[in-house]
């Protein structure tokens, strides 16, 4: 059996106000309380938990999505006035990249955490 990740704890403000912010921009489900978390399936195998809190660092989430996922999501992005950008360092210059022949950008959601699309996997040189 392949390994998988299963969940992880996504530190938040309000945990109902983002894991709606994901469900509406991503088009997660919704799949509610579980005990003090709000839960987000993202697909067959991971769900983020949403977790209030007063403080916490700020974490990068890289989601890997198809064409007509990149475009649905990136859809969403400008019509909720979302600023974007190339990289990281560049979260809004308003310009998406084209790194590996594939598409990506970069965006804030409003607890800081820096989210990005992708839809071609980086070249991770091999030793």
């Amino acid at each position: 059996m392949a390994i998988t990740l299963n969940h992880t704890i996504v530190p938040c403000f309000n945990n109902v106000e983002s894991a709606r912010f994901y469900c509406k921009l991503f088009g997660f489900e919704y799949a509610g309380e579980f005990s003090r978390f709000i839960v987000v399936r993202v697909n067959d195998t991971l769900c983020l938990d949403f977790d209030s809190r007063d403080q916490f660092e700020s974490n990068h989430y890289a989601f890997k999505v198809s064409e007509q996922e990149f475009d649905e999501i990136f859809e969403r992005l400008q019509t909720e006035n979302i600023k974007y950008g190339s990289g990281p360092s560049e979260v809004d210059n308003m310009i998406i990249n084209h790194n590996y022949g594939g598409r990506g950008v970069y965006f804030r959601d409003s607890n800081g955490h820096l989210l990005e699309l992708l839809t071609v996997d980086y070249v991770i040189p091999t030793h």
